[in-house]
Formats: structure tokens, sequence, C-alpha cells
């Protein structure tokens, strides 16, 4: 059978981007289907915006606590429109950059605008053309999601999809859920000279994380004015004299919490309605489309990528995920995609997480076969200079292999590739992180401290108290 391409890929995000950058070098003749803008959750309305509201609320928390430094600290007035007009200046020139149909059009790849709906394992509809390719590569992403609160539709919301059109943040912000993105932005959003209440449903925010470090940046949020509410069961939400209350119950009491608007952070999901997936015979299920350990679908031509295959919903996993989808489809049978994948809350400081928790390796190992070394930065010259708090966790086997690493710090993010490389090596403290040499002043020196406690623990042995013993007779 003649195909129009060897490869459709569904979906310019970052999975898709990828996968369109990919192809043309493989020799691959792709088309990029696309119904709105290229770029993606990532560029308009994730990471970048965020990322960038973030570094603006940060400067504005460190021009505030100069004292701190031994500098005059700044106050005055936060112009939130100035704030917000950067974000979109910052995703302009990034879809200036690379992130737009004529850049991949000048390698080679056909970029087709609409919806695509599969009509086949190797044809799809789009905007009323068939199209047929050897391979399909479903990259749709996903959306927020919803909770079915009363009143709340009615009452109105924002979501990440609607709160970078703002052109002036509120004055006072509900913030539902207690999750990375809810976190990130409670944050932020304080730190900018909004009001801002967190209601958590879980008995924790960022539930997800090292138990320690997510109490300690619990703490950071309340010590810079977030109200934060954990176990918090949200009933209702109406308008109420010009303010949206939002009521629950908390710590077996009710309880009612006013604002200006009400952002929803509560999950994801994945975006497929429109696919056609029953059609074409693919698997899928409320996370996402099912896939392989290679990213194949239930139909061997179609694979899938990033967060509409529902396994790691970050950006760097989906870009691994199309060049692992890739591979596998031009090269068969080469390469599983990673199932170790670290992330970062873009908190202040950062909170970088690889492998397992605490809690979880004691509930995969028993209690007395998991190790936990916790190291503070108050034992860190380099924070201590830049007036830092934070701390490492490194969770470990009887024989010291790394199964989870977990970093409070600023920088924390760039870190973890890293570490999760360790994880996935099988490195152990000792000797493999003591002999590995840190630069001396960085937080990543921290990292042989932590491993120097593990090599404390093993000179204290009885085989090496009596070597040692030997030696001094020796001498």
């Amino acid at each position: 059978m003649k195909f129009d391409y060897d490869l459709i890929i569904v979906g310019a995000g970052s999975a898709g981007m990828a996968a369109a950058e990919i192809a043309p070098r493989m020799g691959v003749r792709a088309a990029l289907v696309e119904r709105s803008r290229i770029g993606g959750d990532c560029l308009w309305t994730g990471c970048v915006p965020s990322k960038t509201l973030i570094a603006s609320a940060r400067l504005a928390h460190r021009m505030r606590h100069a004292e701190e430094l031994g500098l005059e600290p700044v106050e005055g007035c936060t112009d939130t429109p100035r704030v917000m007009a950067r974000v979109r200046r910052v995703q302009d020139e990034i879809a200036a950059g690379k992130d737009n149909a004529h850049h991949f059009e000048s390698l080679g790849v056909s970029v087709l605008n609409g919806d695509a709906r599969l009509v086949d394992a190797h044809s799809a509809a789009v905007s009323g053309r068939t199209v047929t390719a050897r391979y399909m590569l479903l990259a749709t992403g996903s959306r927020p999601s919803v909770p079915p609160i009363d009143g709340l539709r009615e009452a109105g919301f924002l979501t990440s999809e609607t709160f970078f059109a703002l052109e002036q943040l509120p004055a006072s912000l509900i913030i539902i859920g207690g999750g990375a993105i809810a976190i990130e932005m409670a944050q932020a959003m304080q730190r900018l000279g909004t009001r801002v209440t967190v209601l958590e449903a879980l008995p924790r925010i960022l539930a997800r994380e090292e138990p320690a470090l997510s109490e300690r940046v619990h703490g950071t949020l309340e010590r810079e004015g977030v109200a934060v509410h954990a176990g918090t069961a949200i009933t209702r939400v109406v308008s109420r004299d010009g303010l949206k209350v939002v009521s629950g119950a908390v710590q077996g009491g009710r309880r009612e919490w006013a604002a200006e608007e009400i952002l929803v952070a509560t999950g994801r999901a994945p975006n497929i309605e429109s696919l056609g997936l029953d059609a074409a015979g693919v698997v899928y299920t409320t996370k996402g489309v099912t896939v392989d350990a290679r990213l194949r679908t239930s139909v061997p031509s179609i694979f899938a990528a990033g967060d509409v295959a529902g396994r790691f919903l970050f950006t760097h996993s989906a870009v691994a995920e199309a060049a692992t989808a890739l591979r596998n489809m031009f090269y068969p049978g080469s390469k599983a995609a990673t199932t170790s994948v670290p992330w970062t809350t873009f908190t202040d400081p950062e909170l970088g997480h690889a492998g397992m928790t605490s809690d979880e390796a004691r509930l995969a190992l028993g209690g007395d076969n998991a190790l936990v070394f916790h190291q503070s930065l108050a034992d860190s010259d380099r924070a201590r200079a830049e007036g830092e708090e934070g701390e490492i966790v490194l969770v470990t086997d009887t024989r010291y292999r790394l199964l989870g690493a977990h970093v409070l710090a600023s920088g924390a993010g760039d870190m973890m590739g890293y570490l999760a490389d360790a994880i996935e090596r099988g490195a152990r403290l000792t000797p493999d992180f003591a002999n590995a040499m840190q630069v001396y002043p960085t937080i990543a020196f921290s990292l042989n401290q932590a491993a120097g406690q593990a090599t404390y623990r093993q000179l204290d042995r009885p085989f090496l108290r009596a070597m040692r013993r030997i030696g001094e007779l020796v001498h």
C-alpha cells in the first residue's frame, strides 16, 4: 500500500514537536497536525508562562528581603500588568524561534491545521481530507481537569489554560488543589501581592513528594503569608458581594473562604475525545491511551507519547517518549521507554524528585531494609552564603544502593537528571557517590556530605574496626 507519509504526528505540543524535529533527520516523510497553536501546553499555558511569572515573583521577594544580604530592601507596588505583559512577550519570542509552522516546514515536515480523527490503523481525517501513513503518533497532550463541585461553574473559575490571559492579577485568590502547579502558583502570586488561600483535599500538599520536604515547603508558604488548608472537603461555591465564596469542612469544622478569583489546579485529563480511538480500535482509559513498554498502542501502527499516553505528565518525559516512539517505529524493538523520570516543583527553593520516597521504599522493602539519609543545607557553605535553606534526602537499600533522591534547594532541578541516572544505574552512596567529586562551593557538594554518612556508617562495622586495629599493630 502506498502511503501519503511515513508518519503522521497528531498534536504539536512538546512530544509532537520533538517528533517533528527528529523525523526528517531520520529520513522520515512526516506530517504534523495541530488544531490550535504550535507549542502546546508547555509554551502557552504551562511551563513557560508559569516559570516566567515565578522569575518575576522571586525577584520581587528578594528585593523585599534584601536586608538579609546586607542591602536596602525595596518595597513598592508590583505592577502586575507589566509582569503579565512580560509573560506574553517571552512566549512570543519562543514561538518566533522554532515553535512555529515555518520552522517545521523548512525541515520538510508538512504542517496541517485542523482536528485529526482516526479512520483506521493508517488513516486520519484532517479538516475534511483523509491522509494516510505507515505509522501514526498520538501526541495530543492533556488539559486541566475540573472537579464536580456544586456551584463552581456558575461562579466561574480559572485554570492554567485561562490564567495567563489575565491582564492584571487579582487582589485575592483561592487555589483548589495542592499539587505542583497549585503550589508554584500560590507562592508566586503571594509574592506578587495577591492574597492566596490553598485548599487541598489530601492530608498534605505535594503528596507525591518526600514527606519531610513537602512539610518544609508548607512551612515556607505559610511564613510568606499563604493560607494553606490541607484535608479540606469543598462542598459548594457561590458568588456573594462581588466575591467567590468557597464552603467546606476542615479539621471537623465548617469554613468559608472568599476571594476575587478561584484557580482550579486539581490534575490533568488526556485529550482523547475527538481522536476517534474506537474507530481505529485503540484501547484507552480515563488516564489516556494505553501503551506498551515501547509506546505502541493496541494497534501496531499507532504509537502515543507525552501526556496523552498517561505515563508521566512532564515536558522532558514527553520529548524523551517521542524520540523512543520514533526509534521503535523505524528501528523496531530498539528501545523501551524509561521508567526513571525525575521532576521538579519550581517553588523557591525548588523541590526535586527522583525515584522512591522514603515511605515508598519502606513499603516496598520493609521498614528495616530502607535507609534514609538527611543532609540539611544548614551545613552547606554555599547555602549559608546565599542566605538559603533546604535539605537533601537520599533513600537506599541496606547495600546503600540509591533508590530515591529528593532535593529542596535553589537549582534542585539541575541536579535531578544526574540523580535519576544514578538510580537507573544502581549507583551506591558508597563508593559511587562518596567517590564522585562535586565542585565546592555548590549545593551539589552536599551530596558528598550525605554520602559520607553512609561511609562513616560502614567504617563503624565490626570487620573494619578489626582491620583498623590490625593496621595499628602492623605500624
